[in-house]
């Protein structure tokens, strides 16, 4: 028969534990043993009042910021919501079930505050790469850059045409924060120093943000996260924010490098990269580091009309000349001049010429110089160190390199479809500097989680 609802009494007294409630396998167990945070206390104490209300501890704004970005949680209010309700991310936070949770407002106002002015968030990321250091995870020997675009919380329907913004016009006193930032960072490379060229749109929101159609598709605003990871297990053991151009994406790979070396003593024995980062300066730096590169040369040597190029040329290191495939010298000088503008350019680049008569002579002249009186060859300062690139894209450990370049692209793809971050929540140079390092740190827990998991404990029967 169908009987009635039976309603118990309800106890007086509970007696509950949120360990027991949390699974074996949950993600936030396996990651929780790899967050030390134990030092942030002593590392912000100068930034800390000694008198006053006492403060949220950051210990658990961090740890919740870690919940967020593991779990695709982009939203700071939704996370405040979710911390609260989530047994699993209570615990992993240390909050009992009648601890309060902070308000959202909280993190923006240490976000802007002490953890900017500490660094803190760049802290808690090293953190995380010393520990995937010393579990073996990174040796340090092959590293591999990539960057990629991320759109910024700015719209076109807000922008400026590049002819009608003035820089010097804003007052500081009166332009929001991302605005202020802009103006405190057009002398750095990553951002206004990383080349000439104006944008097409600037936006009054975000200033920083680059306009750009590199997606080949519709054009918007975004920023470049650039990542340096170890290729062993795909350790994110750097990243960098910039504006979304080659400049700015190759001269971060230099600053994370020495930041790598400087922090961790990591200095590897090659760099994989795709084209862009194939420059002659770029390689040159690369060379003259000990670094071999493997990256493809950004070669416009080549010629499309059938004539010789300039591969068709050996070089002579020794006499400083090079020789056509009929045995003549092309020289730079034939004589001392005391006109140093005869000499390399300005830009790096030093002419080579036949003699005209050898020239007018040769049978190879229409393959070689149809349209010219004297063949005219063209070598870049650091063409030493594009051959070096040349060579080792010919041997097998360069295919194997191009291969592992993917995991760089895997990387991106899991930061963008599974942790959600498509599109900024922050403004400015420093808000996206934040949320790059948050992602990052979160990617490599949630690498360590997945190649280190808990140790699962069976229940008794």
């Amino acid at each position: 028969m169908l009987g009635p609802r039976q309603e118990a009494q309800g106890a007086l007294f509970y007696e509950f534990s949120i360990e027991g409630h949390v699974p074996q396998d949950h993600l936030l167990r396996s990651i929780d043993r790899f967050v030390d945070l134990s030092g942030i206390r002593q590392y912000l104490a100068p930034f800390y009042s000694n008198t006053g209300r006492p403060s949220i501890d950051p210990e658990l704004l961090i740890r919740m910021l870690l919940v967020g970005y593991c779990l695709g949680i982009r939203s700071e209010r939704r996370l405040c919501e979710e911390v609260h309700l989530n047994l699993a991310y209570r615990w992993f936070c240390r909050l009992d079930l009648a601890d309060r949770v902070p308000d959202h407002s909280s993190f923006s106002k240490n976000r802007h505050g002490r953890f900017r002015d500490s660094d803190l968030l760049r802290h808690v990321f090293e953190t995380v790469v010393a520990r995937c250091i010393a579990e073996g995870l990174v040796s340090g020997q092959r590293f591999a850059a990539d960057a990629s675009l991320i759109e910024a919380d700015a719209n076109k329907q807000n922008a400026t045409a590049k002819e009608d913004w003035h820089p010097e016009a804003i007052n500081p006193a009166d332009a929001p924060r991302a605005v202020r930032e802009y103006l405190q960072v057009l002398d750095d490379a990553a951002f206004g120093a990383a080349t000439t060229v104006e944008p097409k749109f600037t936006s009054h929101s975000d200033p920083s943000s680059q306009w750009t159609a590199a997606r080949k598709g519709p054009a918007f605003f975004a920023y470049s996260t650039n990542y340096l990871i170890d290729t062993d297990h795909a350790v994110i053991v750097d990243v960098e924010a910039t504006r979304s151009i080659r400049q700015a994406e190759v001269g971060s790979v230099r600053t994370m490098l020495d930041r790598v070396r400087d922090t961790f003593n990591l200095h590897p024995e090659r760099i994989i990269a795709d084209t862009a980062y194939g420059s002659g300066p770029m390689l040159g730096w690369l060379v003259d580091r000990k670094i071999a590169p493997h990256i493809p040369v950004i070669d416009k040597a080549s010629r499309t009309d059938g004539t010789r190029s300039r591969a068709d040329f050996d070089w002579d290191a020794e006499n400083n000349q090079y020789i056509c495939p009929e045995g003549e010298t092309l020289k730079q000088f034939r004589r001392n001049y005391s006109d140093p503008k005869r000499g390399p350019t300005g830009k790096g680049v030093a002419k080579y010429q036949a003699l005209k008569l050898t020239c007018q002579s040769c049978p190879s002249k229409p393959k070689c110089c149809p349209n010219a009186d004297a063949r005219k060859i063209t070598r870049e300062e650091h063409e030493d160190a594009r051959q070096v690139a040349r060579d080792i894209a010919k041997t097998e450990q360069y295919a194997v390199s191009m291969r592992l370049r993917k995991k760089v692209e895997m990387l991106f793809a899991h930061l963008k479809r599974i942790l959600g971050l498509g599109r900024l929540r922050l403004r400015g140079p420093n808000g996206a500097n934040d949320e790059f390092l948050l992602a990052a740190t979160a990617q490599n827990l949630r690498k360590l989680a997945k190649i280190l998991p808990a140790p699962q404990h069976v229940r008794p029967a």
